[in-house]
């Protein structure tokens, strides 16, 4: 009983939703693991998710991913840069960083909120500002491997996933309660690595 149900409800999920889905995972469990083949992944999932938050009425997730797309391409680039024997270090947050993302995300959001709350018909216009302006320092961080982009990531996910539950997202909630897993995963790898190179570079 409990079998036909699942398949029921599998059966009764949006195709495009779970070709997002399924792309979506792969490109985070393959991030987490500084694997260069999660670039291709993640731009076949905005894409695809670019229609599915305009049907949603999220507006500012719909230009985010546009922005997602944008920084996939830099983001393969810029690992791609090393020769097949080496790859680009893993590297820490700056003080400078800090202070500049918290003020781009103020300001980010409340500009677009608002014109989100007064000019259009956007489902959570502020909440979706600033989870936008959340993604957008993660995915910048995430590009130049500054490993607390997972934080970011883990934090701006939690908010995603009552978000995408009320507007009736369920197969993206659920995806987004899965990257929050994949995150935390990502960040402790992502720290191992960086802790390696750093004691390697004392050693030298």
């Amino acid at each position: 009983m409990i079998f036909l149900t699942i398949a029921d409800w599998i059966k009764s999920q949006n195709l495009l939703e779970t070709a997002g889905v399924i792309t979506g995972i792969l490109c985070v469990y393959l991030a987490a693991k500084n694997k260069i083949w999660n670039w291709p992944f993640a731009i076949i999932s905005v894409i695809i998710y670019i229609f599915i938050f305009w049907d949603a009425k999220l507006y500012a997730d719909m230009g985010l991913q546009v922005y997602f797309l944008v920084m996939n391409f830099y983001g393969w680039y810029f690992w791609s840069r090393k020769d097949a024997s080496q790859t680009v270090p893993v590297s820490s947050i700056t003080l400078r960083e800090i202070v500049l993302s918290i003020f781009g995300i103020v300001v980010f959001t409340a500009g677009l909120g608002f014109f989100l709350y007064k000019g259009t018909d956007a489902s959570f216009p502020f909440i979706d500002s600033f989870c936008t302006a959340c993604s957008l320092v993660a995915q910048i961080f995430l590009a130049r491997k500054v490993m607390e982009n997972w934080l970011i990531w883990i934090f701006v996910d939690i908010i995603y996933v009552g978000v995408y539950i009320v507007k009736d997202l369920h197969l993206t909630a659920g995806m987004y309660a899965l990257y929050i897993y994949i995150a935390v995963m990502g960040y402790l790898e992502w720290r191992r690595q960086y802790r390696i190179s750093k004691s390697l570079q004392v050693e030298k």
